[in-house]
């Protein structure tokens, strides 16, 4: 992950990064915002500048993707945990972005052919799939990574030309290495978060246990029933309200929590909530990925309440698995569950440990050294390759053991050691009539008959290229994968 190429882009004034997110909830902001900050700590960066795709759509798209979204989690959250699952799958949609969504983009391309990035950071599926495009036609030169931001892999996310794929955990690296990813181009750092440059302010453990409890994006009534049923408990305890900008609901909870005196303090917008979360003891609130990952890089457990079906689900999963969390299904039992974590000696400091070591706060900085200090051409993966990727996650195959002309095939760089493209067993022997070498590698080449190829190989060597006119590369076929028992039907199966 961390070899360069001997030809990298870098301006004499430095490296220009564009960090393209999309304002669908808070959290894939919070990490564009958490990567501009790294940029500011780097030396080799001269110029950073972060957009957000929507603000620059049609106000429709805009509405549709995001308002919409919010709608259908109150109204239809059934419809949510369905639309998540059926795009989980990787490439299970291969063709060209769909007229709509290509015309909405075309502010985010003018954008990026004004700025000239050397490095492109994407938080969001919606502008990787736009720049996996970009890379394959040849309209930027750019290192371009794509960031998660929930702890679970959603395969909207994997596209088909990237330079970096960072996730937020090693299981979803491990996924994606057994349905055929390189692994020096898959890396799971954590999800980007801001760092904190003043010391984190200490527990006073003479002090009775500080609960913090947030409202979320839409707050109002489970929210209120939230902090109701924190009145009936019986353990000693403090409380932090964070309404954000809910005037209605603060004033809300304000009048609820009036009898119990000063045993809450009810906040709207705060722009102390690092402060708040490194002086907690405890979080109340929904799992979404970048609240997740900011309380266990503060070592704050979490009581998690009514989470999205589909990533916020799977999201409070994976802490129950660490042990960093508990999950409350039911507000009727929220203070009683909070009071059963207090009561019980050590528990609270369980937790507390776990959350540690869950946490990643160097994440931000992590992806953006990988990236900037990464191979300079990109990995392409064909659509004949994506087809076998989608095959063997909805076969539960592991990829890198399939045999024949639908088997994974990489060519990896000569020169640098990093993985340039996946492809088909069957593309290869065409590839291999056309540039074969005595070694049995292939040396690319661009010649004057670059226009004659069939449009697939033009997009393969016209993004790996660059602007190389040849490329040495060797060829690696598929290793056995030994862990997994084998099947003599279909093969090599993943656990259902």
């Amino acid at each position: 992950m961390r070899k360069t190429s001997a030809r990298t882009p870098k301006t004499a004034e430095g490296e220009r990064v564009l960090i393209l997110s999309a304002g669908v909830g808070s959290g894939h902001n919070s990490a564009a915002a958490a990567v501009q900050q790294a940029c500011a700590a780097r030396a080799d960066v001269a110029e950073v500048q972060v957009l957000d795709v929507l603000q620059v759509s049609s106000v429709l798209y805009r509405a549709l993707l995001n308002k919409g979204y919010f709608v259908l989690v109150e109204g239809l959250p059934w419809l949510i945990d369905w639309g998540y699952d059926i795009s989980d799958r990787p490439f299970r949609r291969r063709g060209p972005m769909d007229p709509w969504t290509r015309m909405n983009s075309v502010p985010v391309i003018d954008a990026i052919k004004r700025f000239r990035p050397t490095a492109i950071v994407c938080t969001h599926f919606l502008p990787a799939q736009l720049l996996a495009s970009l890379l394959l036609r040849g309209v930027t030169n750019a290192r371009t990574a794509v960031v998660t931001t929930d702890y679970d892999f959603q395969g909207l996310s994997l596209t088909g030309a990237f330079h970096a794929l960072f996730l937020a955990r090693e299981e979803g690296r491990v996924e994606l290495m057994a349905l055929g990813l390189p692994s020096d181009r898959v890396a799971a750092p954590g999800i980007p978060i801001a760092s904190q440059l003043t010391a984190a302010p200490s527990r006073d453990a003479t002090e009775p246990p500080m609960l913090l409890i947030s409202a979320g994006a839409s707050g109002g009534d489970y929210a209120a029933a939230v902090v109701r049923q924190t009145l009936h408990m019986r353990s000693p305890f403090t409380a932090t309200v964070v309404c954000g900008r809910n005037d209605a609901l603060r004033q809300r909870i304000e009048h609820l929590v009036a009898p119990a005196g000063d045993r809450y303090r009810v906040l709207g917008f705060t722009t102390e909530m690092p402060q708040l979360l490194r002086r907690a003891d405890l979080f109340v609130g929904k799992p979404g990925g970048l609240s997740v990952s900011e309380c266990m890089a503060a070592g704050l457990p979490m009581v998690m309440v009514n989470p999205i079906p589909g990533q916020e689900v799977r999201n409070g999963d994976y802490l129950l698995e660490q042990g960093a969390a508990i999950r409350c299904n039911t507000s009727a039992t929220i203070g009683w569950k909070i009071d059963e974590v207090l009561r019980e000696p050590g528990r609270l400091q369980q937790m507390q440990a776990a959350a540690q070591r869950t946490g990643r706060p160097e994440a931000a900085a992590d992806v953006l050294s990988r990236l900037l200090e990464g191979p300079f051409r990109p990995l392409v993966v064909t659509r004949a390759a994506q087809k076998t990727i989608l095959s063997a996650s909805e076969e539960r195959v592991v990829a890198t053991d399939l045999s024949g002309p639908s088997a994974l095939v990489r060519l990896i760089d000569s020169a640098t050691g990093s993985t340039v493209a996946l492809l088909q067993a069957a593309e290869l022997e065409d590839l291999q009539k056309r540039y074969g070498a005595p070694d049995g590698g292939l040396v690319l080449r661009r010649s004057q008959a670059f226009r004659s190829l069939r449009w697939e190989e033009r997009r393969l060597l016209r993004a790996i290229l660059r602007q190389d006119d040849t490329l040495s590369v060797r060829v690696q076929r598929s290793r056995p994968h030994r862990m997994v028992p084998q099947s003599a039907s279909t093969g090599p199966r993943l656990p259902s």
